[in-house]
């Protein structure tokens, strides 16, 4: 039986191989898009759009976790690279929606293809009933963090 002292390090461990795994999959993914001339977060706000395309900047700003100026600066890059544009809302003109550009369609085609060759190398070897046990644990972790997070604001 467990003593309260391995369960800390289980805790602990568990706490980095999280972190570790996530920064290393964000490293190695920004390695897969550099040659596609797009960053990171440009590849989510396009990913965003892609399901929701016309989603107001704050809607982004909310999903992405950033600020209204750093979601406006990214915008303002992919709206120079001739990714995205902005219109004014029909019902509201001091609302910003965004919206995917035709090249960009076949830039997320591209980035879809790289993100699958990229899950397929981090999931080699990995039997489907450890991902699904994966995936159903990090949902359950996930879904404890939002309640924690709305029940106890500052």
């Amino acid at each position: 039986m467990p003593t309260a002292a391995t369960a800390v390090d289980w805790e602990l461990q568990l706490g980095f191989l999280i972190h570790d795994v996530s920064r290393l999959r964000r490293s190695a993914f920004d390695r897969c898009l550099k040659p596609l001339n797009v960053t990171r977060s440009q590849w989510w706000v396009l990913a965003y759009l892609s399901r929701e395309d016309g989603m107001t900047q704050s809607q982004l700003a909310e999903e992405l976790d950033l600020g209204k100026v750093a979601i406006g600066g990214l915008i303002d890059r992919l709206e120079k690279s001739a990714l995205v544009r902005r219109e004014a809302d029909a019902s509201d003109r001091r609302v910003n929606r965004v919206f995917l550009e035709p090249q960009s369609k076949l830039l997320i085609n591209k980035m879809r293809k790289v993100s699958h060759q990229m899950n397929e190398t981090i999931l080699r070897g990995i039997p489907e009933t450890s991902l699904e046990s994966s995936a159903i644990t990090l949902k359950s972790m996930k879904h404890n963090l939002l309640e924690y997070l709305s029940t106890n604001e500052l």
